[in-house]
């Protein structure tokens, strides 16, 4: 009998999956740390992003600690309904954070980024 995953669980397999996919193209992607939080901290990127709530971020590599790059669960599954489109949301993001990682155009990272 399968066992059912939760929703945080599937999650954090898109997230697992879109990571592999992307370290795959991108071998520099397995010195960066990837991590789901559920929500942003208040005050955390939230000026600057043009819906008010961001649904990734990176944090530049500092002393002693690699770059990472946070997903936001809440906020990606409240704008994506289906599981199929809550794993392309979260392929995107992490596009989008890969780009602004590497100071790549998000089409560089991965070529169907722009395809619907």
């Amino acid at each position: 009998m399968p066992i059912s995953l939760t929703r945080s669980e599937l999650f954090d397999d898109y997230v697992r999956e879109s990571v592999e996919r992307l370290e795959r193209r991108w071998t520099q992607l397995v010195d960066v740390e990837f991590a789901v939080q559920e929500v942003p901290l208040p005050g955390q990127d939230g000026d600057d992003h043009p819906d008010g709530v961001p649904l990734g971020r990176v944090v530049p590599a500092a002393q002693g600690r690699k770059s990472r790059i946070v997903v936001y669960r809440r906020p990606i599954e409240i704008r994506a309904k289906s599981r199929e489109d809550r794993a392309a949301l979260v392929h995107e993001v992490l596009i989008e954070q890969v780009a602004e990682l590497l100071g790549l155009s998000p089409d560089a990272i991965d070529p169907r980024y722009d395809e619907d």
